[in-house]
């Protein structure tokens, strides 16, 4: 293979929009703007590294768009993307008048995410805690809470009403690509919560100063850890629906953590736990045989 031929292999593959009003660039713009997914059920993202992601954990990439001055960027992903994906190539000024960040990186892609029904996530109860989610408007605080879940090893992520849209590009750029491989669903709360019970689930709520403290809750599964709005925390009839309201020890003169940094918190605790329940089993059975 000659110096020259990756290059011209990847011109070749591109095919280059100079308007607007092309279908898939409105269907990518439209994307981004309502921070849902399009009619076709594919979501907006952009950044080289979300990207990466995305090819390698969504369902299917469908279309990548680059910017004329990431040429470099596009041939050296192109042998990442697979032949039947439709690679474009638009002027800056069009790629930047469509994606929302102030500094884009020249590259965006509608994906395919992979769809998990809220039976499935629920049968995962074992696997770990679920994280339901009430009111959490900012996406940067949804997304550390995404990735989180998913460092921690949670089951899944139960969206409640009031939340931001898992489709925000804040979003999907603070999972970090957790957001391709994490079970997630979006459920009215007055449906979940008789579920979660139907199943035994424990329901733990979180609070500032008042509650059990973290290193005495119960952490035995099946559980659900509540997180609330920002300022507001969780409404008081979901409060009064919880098995047990759970506290991190801090200064009192903190008022609160950030939601995403508490959810965090939480997360590392159960796993802590689940990791020693494990362990103590094994040695009990090891001690038996």
């Amino acid at each position: 293979m000659t110096p020259n031929r990756q290059p011209a292999q990847a011109r070749n593959r591109l095919r280059t929009i100079t308007g607007r009003h092309n279908a898939r660039l409105k269907e990518l713009r439209l994307a981004f703007r309502r921070s849902q997914l399009t009619a076709g059920g594919e979501c907006a993202i952009e950044g080289a590294k979300l990207v990466e992601e995305a090819l390698r954990h969504a369902e299917r990439v469908e279309t990548v768009f680059f910017a004329e001055s990431a040429k470099k960027l596009a041939e050296k992903l192109l042998a990442q993307i697979a032949s039947r994906v439709e690679t474009l190539l638009l002027p800056d000024s069009l790629f930047k008048s469509v994606v929302p960040s102030d500094s884009p990186q020249g590259i965006a892609a509608l994906v395919k995410l992979r769809s998990f029904s809220l039976e499935k996530i629920l049968d995962r109860g074992g696997n770990g805690p679920f994280v339901a989610v009430f009111g959490l408007q900012d996406p940067g605080n949804l997304g550390t809470i995404l990735r989180s879940a998913e460092a921690f090893g949670a089951a899944g992520v139960l969206l409640a009403e009031g939340t931001a849209s898992p489709y925000n590009s804040k979003v999907l750029r603070g999972s970090a690509g957790s957001i391709f491989r994490l079970p997630f669903a979006r459920i009215a709360s007055k449906e979940l919560i008789p579920l979660l019970r139907a199943r035994g689930v424990r329901m733990l709520a979180t609070s500032s100063h008042k509650g059990t403290p973290l290193p005495e809750a119960n952490w035995d599964p099946p559980l659900a850890v509540f997180i609330g709005n920002e300022g507001s925390g969780l409404p008081s009839e979901i409060m009064r629906q919880m098995d047990e309201t759970i506290a991190i020890p801090q200064a009192a003169a903190v008022e609160s953590l950030n939601a995403g940094v508490a959810a965090s918190i939480v997360l590392y605790e159960a796993s802590v736990r689940g990791h020693h329940r494990v362990t103590e089993a094994q040695r009990n059975a090891g001690s038996g045989s």
